[in-house]
C-alpha cells in the first residue's frame, strides 16, 4: 500500500522561498497522478499543483503560477514544491496526493480524484 510523508513545512517571511517534500512508499510513484494541495485555517482544501509522474506534465493553480514548482525525483520516488515569493495568503497545511487511476492532466486540480493522501506539512508565511 502506497503512503505519504511531507516534510519541509515551516515559518517563512512574506517574499521568501521554502520546499516541500512528498516521499511515497510501498511503490513508485510511476504511472499515478500527483498532486498538491493546501488547506488554510477556516478554508476548503485547494488543489494548488499536479504532475503526470511518467509523463512530467504539469499543471498550477492560478494564485501560485510563476511562484511555485512542482518536480520529482524518481530514483527517490519524492514530489517537491518549491515555493518562492511566499504571501502570507499561502498560510495553510500543504498535502501530498497521489491518483492511482491514469487520467489527462486536466483532471489533476479535482481532490475527489485523489486516492491516497499524506498527514500534510505545515507553511505559515509572515508579513
Amino acid at each position: 500500500q502506497v503512503q505519504l510523508v511531507e516534510s519541509g513545512g515551516g515559518l517563512v517571511q512574506a517574499g521568501g522561498s521554502l520546499r516541500v517534500s512528498c516521499v511515497g512508499s510501498g511503490r513508485t510513484f510511476s504511472g499515478y497522478n500527483m498532486g498538491w494541495f493546501r488547506q488554510a485555517a477556516g478554508k476548503e482544501r485547494e488543489f494548488v499543483a499536479g504532475i503526470i509522474w511518467t509523463a512530467g506534465s504539469t499543471y498550477y493553480a492560478d494564485s501560485v503560477k510563476g511562484r511555485f514548482s512542482i518536480s520529482k525525483e524518481n530514483a527517490k520516488n519524492t514530489m517537491y514544491l518549491q515555493m518562492n515569493s511566499l504571501k502570507p495568503e499561502d498560510t495553510a497545511v500543504y498535502y501530498c496526493a497521489a491518483d492511482l487511476n491514469p487520467r489527462p492532466v486536466t483532471s489533476l486540480q479535482a481532490a475527489s480524484n485523489y486516492d491516497i493522501w499524506g498527514q500534510g506539512t505545515q507553511v505559515t508565511v509572515s508579513s
